[in-house]
């Protein structure tokens, strides 16, 4: 594959990422976007150590920590593409909102910062193999242990 490519495939990855949660497609779209393991570094906004999790692991956490939003939308631009080889890594500027339920009190959350992520390049294309978070901005932030817990 060229380099153009394989940037374009790199960057769908993260496009892919932010459509798993928005459009609640946690089945087949989160095997075409990550490892069968997965690192996790969400400790900018959960307060949670970094951890590597089988992939159904962390897609269980998904589902259950978005269940508490009625809408969720992460924009995710800017990237900046290094590859060497068969591993890549990614830095692009998030601003995701998500909009808790009515009876809730505050009309959402937001988080505006950084995604370092790093993937690998699969017998099935590139895939996301870790995903980092860092916030540099948070509003009417969650309870930390409900993030991932899916409370």
């Amino acid at each position: 594959m060229s380099t153009t490519s394989d940037r374009a495939e790199i960057i769908e990855l993260i496009g892919n990422y932010a459509t798993i949660s928005d459009r609640r497609e946690f089945t087949t779209l989160p095997a075409r976007t990550f490892t069968d393991e997965v690192t996790v570094d969400f400790s900018s906004v959960a307060g949670m150590p970094e951890m590597t999790v089988p992939l159904s692991a962390y897609v269980e956490s998904l589902s259950g920590a978005f269940s508490a939003f009625k809408a969720t939308h992460h924009a995710i631009t800017g990237h900046v593409v290094e590859i060497d080889g068969d591993t890549a890594s990614v830095r692009a500027h998030v601003r995701a909102e998500h909009w808790y339920p009515d009876e809730a009190g505050v009309p959402r959350w937001l988080v505006v910062g950084f995604y370092d992520n790093e993937a690998v390049r699969t017998p099935a294309g590139w895939r996301l193999s870790r995903v980092k978070l860092t916030a540099v901005h948070q509003e009417n932030a969650p309870r930390p242990a409900g993030l991932l817990a899916g409370e």
